[in-house]
């Protein structure tokens, strides 16, 4: 009786993409676009954050991508696998849910960087535009295979920025498999495309980063004043960035991630727009910006629990 535990308490969210993506696929209908734009600009959007932290999840999937369907609000969860990497520190190799693993992991990399979650988000995109596994492997070495397939063969070049300790290079030599011929269906948009082409890449340091996933063309509908969810309700808070969060955006993709009547979200005083920031500014922002809201503020509440006790591994 005398034992002290501590407990979280997190707010509710009824719904995950997994179970969502998974009704439409059973439907045999495909997850309406605006959907997938959302969830995965609100994933963008944690992700970014929790990476200018220093923090890499290290376990994204569409199970762990909280979702309330009445507002489409997305929220990261399941900090379980998280760490703060350190540039020099070793981490485990063997980590990531095997469909939504970097190459570099198969690859046995140790040294590796908040890259693999931006795999892992290019393979949850185009899981949803699928509706499968883009990489559906049964165990760690048939998911190089699957991955192969598409990307082809990788260069000793690639290997070597996958993990430079990696000195066994006898694979068959098979073609990249055109972007085209992998998302077939008509109703799939080239910018989604054109953006999944951008993030698979063997080579971490060529995958765009989380700032420019957010300011792609594919998501444009979304900075649109006029675009609604499909009961006419609004969209979700997109435009709240943190003050943190504006740091990491920087003045050239500013005029891209924020339009400008989304102004009045931004979390004052603004290191981007120092316009914004008089008095009667700062007073009347505090209450438009909705912290709670935020894609990425779940990751504030548990990643200061739970990378303490996986920072070892």
């Amino acid at each position: 009786n005398e034992e002290v535990y501590l407990n979280l308490v997190l707010e509710y969210v009824p719904d995950t993409v997994y179970r969502v993506a998974r009704h439409y696929s059973i439907s045999k209908q495909p997850v309406p676009m605006l959907y997938v734009k959302l969830y995965i600009y609100q994933l963008c959007r944690s992700i970014n954050y929790i990476h200018s932290l220093g923090i890499c999840h290290r376990d994204i999937k569409p199970q762990n991508l909280l979702l309330d369907t009445s507002t489409s609000t997305l929220k990261l969860c399941d900090f379980g696998s998280a760490k703060v990497l350190i540039k020099g520190e070793t981490n485990v190799s063997y980590i990531c849910s095997r469909h939504y693993r970097a190459p570099e992991l198969i690859f046995g990399a140790t040294n590796y960087t908040t890259t693999i979650d931006v795999w892992s988000l290019g393979c949850v995109l185009a899981e949803l535009l699928l509706g499968q596994p883009l990489f559906p492997g049964e165990n760690g070495i048939d998911q190089l295979v699957e991955i192969i397939k598409v990307l082809g063969t990788p260069t000793k070049e690639q290997i070597h920025a996958m993990n430079p300790y990696y000195t066994s290079f006898k694979f068959p030599e098979i073609k990249a498999n055109p972007w085209s011929k992998v998302f077939r269906s008509k109703e799939v948009p080239s910018e989604s495309i054109d953006l999944i082409s951008k993030i698979l890449h063997y080579d971490p340091s060529t995958r765009l980063k989380p700032v420019e996933i957010c300011a792609h063309p594919f998501f444009d509908e979304l900075r649109d004043p006029k675009t609604t969810l499909p009961d006419g309700k609004p969209l979700p808070p997109l435009f709240n960035f943190t003050i943190s969060e504006q740091n990491t955006i920087g003045p050239k993709h500013a005029k891209i991630l924020i339009p400008a009547h989304a102004m009045s979200s931004l979390e004052l005083p603004s290191p981007l727009f120092p316009n914004l920031n008089s008095p009667s500014s700062t007073t009347s922002s505090s209450a438009s910006t909705p912290v709670t809201m935020s894609a990425s503020s779940p990751s504030t509440t548990t990643t200061t629990t739970t990378t303490t006790t996986t920072s070892n591994s």
